[in-house]
């Protein structure tokens, strides 16, 4: 897998006039390697791969990443990597404009004598956005353990236990079903708090009469998964039920409307539309969705400014919501992998409102 993921990277070289790629994004080196130590540069060129490491991890490398050469770096890796770069003949070197910061590219610039650095944007990204039946494989077991832990979770919340227990319960349930570990900070939003979209749990108390928003996922073999559900502790009055009826007619449109070769504009209208036909466009702020897969967010969006056409094997976020200040808020998210004629929806968790 690695080997032809390796070739599709050289493909990039000859369209863009590159002798050569220098990653340092964790996440791209571990899905070109297989790598998963934490530490290490990759240097691609038409004829080589090579992948650079300390002594802590030289061992691991030869072992997990069968189709490059392993480099134990000097104490100073650019020594290492220069080295390299002259031996193969490298003039004009590509590196990874949104991952090296200002003073690292000076850097490169002294270290690295006589090479012409080219920015690239998102070369690996492109390839990591559509997910092969491994990559879909690990997708479905974080899916799995996120969806177990929901079911959990329900059988533990009620008034008086905190959003940090909540939080932490639902990490440690995880965790203890397969999850190496969470995908990314737990959300418990209950009460007013709920109308904060990344409302991160707190000490707050969970009380009677108010929604609770569980936003949460599982990393499995480094593979996210992204789940939000809002249930009621309490008697829901009307305006929460209309909330919560909003919300999941536009989740529930939007996976019915989405298809290969739809904008991310026009995925986002299918939930915005509906929204704002009810009058509450002005509290739905954010995106509808996002791409995910090594990491919780990837470049695909779903959004008014998104002119990224929806490919088979791409996996993302349908997650429509409605927040208001000082009342509470709903978000119903779920995730799906885009297919040759639709999309495959992975979420199968109850969507309508639970009431506890």
């Amino acid at each position: 897998m690695e080997a032809l993921r390796l070739e599709r990277v050289r493909q990039q070289l000859d369209e863009l006039g590159l002798d050569a790629l220098f990653i340092t994004n964790a996440f791209n080196r571990r899905y070109l390697t297989g790598f998963t130590g934490s530490s290490g540069y990759v240097l691609i060129t038409k004829e080589k791969a090579l992948l650079f490491t300390d002594f802590r991890y030289s061992s691991q490398a030869a072992e997990q990443a069968k189709a490059y050469e392993i480099v134990q770096h000097a104490i100073k890796p650019a020594e290492s990597i220069l080295e390299a770069i002259q031996s193969l003949g490298v003039k004009k070197l590509g590196f990874e404009k949104n991952n090296v910061t200002f003073a690292a590219y000076t850097g490169y610039q002294e270290q690295f004598p006589g090479i012409e650095l080219v920015p690239t944007e998102n070369i690996v990204e492109k390839l990591r956005g559509i997910k092969d039946e491994k990559e879909l494989g690990y997708i479905r077991n974080a899916v799995k353990i996120t969806e177990l832990a929901f079911e959990h979770i329900l059988g533990i919340l009620k008034p008086g236990i905190s959003e940090r227990d909540v939080s932490a319960e639902l990490e440690y349930f995880m965790r203890k079903n397969g999850a190496t570990s969470s995908a990314y900070s737990t959300i418990v939003a209950s009460g007013e708090r709920s109308a904060l979209p990344h409302g991160l749990a707190s000490d707050k108390l969970l009380a009677a009469n108010e929604f609770v928003t569980l936003d949460f996922g599982a990393s499995y073999e480094g593979y996210c998964s992204d789940l939000t559900r809002t249930v009621f502790i309490g008697k829901p009055t009307d305006n929460h039920k209309e909330i919560y009826r909003i919300v999941l007619e536009a989740n529930r449109a939007t996976l019915a409307g989405l298809k290969p070769g739809m904008s991310g504009k026009e995925g986002d209208s299918l939930a915005r539309d509906i929204i704002a036909g009810y009058g509450y466009g002005v509290f739905f702020g954010h995106g509808l969705g996002h791409a995910f897969g090594l990491e919780i967010h990837e470049p695909m969006r779903l959004s008014q400014q998104s002119e990224d056409i929806l490919q088979p094997g791409m996996v993302m976020t349908v997650e429509p919501g409605i927040y208001i200040p000082g009342f509470g808020g709903v978000r119903i998210e779920d995730d799906f992998v885009v297919t040759e004629t639709g999309i495959e929806v992975l979420m199968k968790s109850n969507k309508e409102l639970i009431v506890l």
